[in-house]
Order: structure tokens, then C-alpha cells, then sequence
């Protein structure tokens, strides 16, 4: 796509990895799953996991293994109460470094803002960080049905902003993110190495490493 940095009217922003890392608390609570069900599951195999829904990252994680739809929606329902367990906690404190200063400084020049997340615990989330209040709209699990790497969930919250597809920004720090914002058609920064984020128009190694001048020209 040709990027028209002029025409740029929204920030739409991944959670986990972007916003706060919330990756360690699903990891723990997927680990916690796997070893009561007999699973090996590793730091390794979790990046497997990173953007993508509830259902596919169960599924990835039986690796096959025959469960009746049944079980998987308790499978589901158990890591979920594990996860929010551990979110709970979540504070402030929990940001990650340089965030907050790109939101509001972004909000002193009048972007729309909004977060996109896979998560269905998203809401809570952004209001635990305290940072609720500075989006215009969360688009979460409950928002479409396809999730990452469709693009779904950014046309959506497009939609919600009333901007355009194409002026809108993607922050995202997952390869299905990168994906399903290219297949918006908005422009996507994305947050991590090339080798999981390459595809985006920017890169950089860290949240607190985006240069928004670059971005906006």
C-alpha cells in the first residue's frame, strides 16, 4: 500500500506486549493447564500461542489430542479463571516503559485511539493500567468472530473510530497482528524482531523505541 502520512487519523494498539505484558500471565496460566492435563509446555511453546485466540491456542496446545467440545470449553474456562487471577494485580505500575507518553502525546494531537486485543479479559485489563479513559473504544475476544491473522477485528474497530481503514495506525507485537493489519490495508508498526514482526512498514525493538515522527512524517 502507498502509505499517505497526512491522511493518518488513528492509533489502533495490540494489549499484550503493546500496552503491558500481560504474555507472562497467559503463560503461566496455559502452563498451569498443561500440567494438570499430562501436557509438556514451554516458554517456547507459548510463543506459538501470541496473538491468537482462546479456542486456537487451546488447540494448538492439545497438539490433536480427541476432546469433546464439551472439554474444551471447561479447558478454556479454567485457564481463563487462572488468568484472571493473576490480572487482578495488574496496576499502573504494570505499563510498559515509554506507553503512556506515546498515548498521550497522541491524544494532545487529537488521533483517535483504540485498542484491539484478541484477549476477552481486555476491558478489565486497560482499566486496572488506568488508562481506560484515554481510548475512544476496546475491541476485545467478545468484539468479532474471526480472530487474528483475519482482519476483523481492526475493520471493526475502524468502523467504531469512523476512520477510514487506510488511516489508520496498527501497533502490534504479534506476527498474526502484523498480518491481520496489512489485510486491513492500515499501516502497521510493528514491536519485536524482524523475524516475527518483518512484514510491518516500521519496526522497532521496544515500545519505549518508537519514534512517532518517523511514523507521521
Amino acid at each position: 500500500m502507498i502509505i499517505i502520512k497526512d491522511k493518518i487519523k488513528a492509533f489502533i494498539f495490540d494489549l499484550d506486549g503493546v500496552i503491558t505484558d500481560t504474555a507472562k500471565y497467559h503463560y503461566l496460566g496455559w502452563k498451569r493447564l498443561a500440567e494438570e492435563e499430562g501436557i509438556d509446555f514451554s516458554k517456547e511453546d507459548n510463543e506459538e500461542l501470541r496473538g491468537v485466540s482462546r479456542r486456537k491456542s487451546l488447540e494448538i496446545l492439545l497438539d490433536g489430542r480427541e476432546v469433546s467440545e464439551e472439554e474444551k470449553e471447561e479447558m478454556m474456562e479454567r485457564k481463563n479463571g487462572y488468568y484472571q487471577e493473576f490480572i487482578n494485580e495488574i496496576t499502573e505500575e504494570d505499563l510498559l516503559p515509554g506507553i503512556k507518553e506515546i498515548i498521550m502525546e497522541l491524544r494532545k494531537r487529537n488521533f483517535k485511539l483504540a485498542v484491539a486485543s484478541s484477549s476477552r479479559n481486555a476491558k478489565p485489563v486497560i482499566k486496572n493500567l488506568g488508562v481506560g479513559d484515554i481510548f475512544d473504544t476496546i475491541s476485545d475476544g467478545h468484539s468479532v468472530n474471526n480472530a487474528k491473522p483475519a482482519p476483523d477485528i481492526f475493520l471493526h474497530t475502524a468502523e467504531k473510530l469512523e476512520v477510514a481503514p487506510e488511516s489508520c495506525v496498527v501497533i502490534e507485537d504479534a506476527k498474526a497482528g502484523i498480518v491481520a493489519a496489512l489485510r486491513a490495508n492500515m499501516i502497521a508498526v510493528g514491536i519485536g524482531p524482524d523475524a516475527r514482526v518483518g512484514k510491518a512498514h516500521y519496526r522497532y525493538d521496544q515500545v519505549k523505541d518508537i519514534e512517532l515522527e518517523e511514523i507521521l512524517g
